[in-house]
Order: C-alpha cells, then structure tokens, then sequence
C-alpha cells in the first residue's frame, strides 16, 4: 500500500531554519506531483508549495516564496521543504501529499495520498 512518511519538525526560534523530509513507498514515485500543506490548530489545510515530476517545476504559495524551497529526489523516493527565516506564525503540523493532477495542485483535493504530518512549532 502507499506510504508518505514525513520526518524534520520540531521545536525551533523564529529565524531558524528546518528541512523537513517525505518519503514514498507503494508507488511510482518518479510520475507523481508532490506537494507540501500545512494545518494550525482551528485552521483549513494550506497549500505550502509542489513539485512537478517532470522537470521538477515549483510553485508556492505567498507567504513561502523566498523562505521555503521545495525540492525532490526521485533516487531516494524523497521530497524535501526547507524552510528558512521561519517565524511564529509557520507554526502547524505539515503534511506532503502525492497527486497525479495536472492541475489545481493548490487545493488539497487534488491529492490522491498523504502523510501522517509532522509539528512545525517556531518559538517567539
């Protein structure tokens, strides 16, 4: 059965950084698009940023561009967000997620798998 596996959260300071890591098993990894969302308590799922399995393309959402990178090695299975300058509001459980929609990769639904999570908690 399919798998996401997510690992690198924990407890940081605002302005630290983290690399957070997704391992797949179950499926063709290489052919699919990978995304990153995040969840704060009372809050809907947010888009963070994908992956295209093509070219590796990426997209983010606002609040991402220029901290968080999104990248992905298909060898190991692995996609990866790293996130700098992280600050108290970063706060949430992240999740990757596995699609294979060509499309409208910013709406969770999209999205055939998911990870278990993994807290994100920035101290002021």
């Amino acid at each position: 059965q399919v798998q996401l596996v997510e690992s690198g959260g924990g407890l940081v300071q605002a302005g630290d950084s983290l690399r957070l890591s997704c391992t797949a098993s179950g499926l063709t990894f290489s052919s699919y698009y990978m995304g990153w969302f995040r969840q704060a308590p009372g809050k809907e799922r947010d888009f963070v940023a994908t992956i295209t399995w093509y070219y590796g393309n990426t997209y983010y959402a606002d609040f991402a561009k220029g901290r968080f990178t999104i990248s992905r090695d298909n060898a190991k299975n692995t996609v990866y967000l790293r996130m700098n300058s992280l600050k108290p509001e970063d706060t949430a459980v992240y999740y990757c997620a596995a699609s294979r929609a060509g499309e409208g990769l910013s709406d969770p639904v999209r999205y055939d798998y998911w990870g278990q999570g993994t807290q994100v908690t920035v101290s002021s």
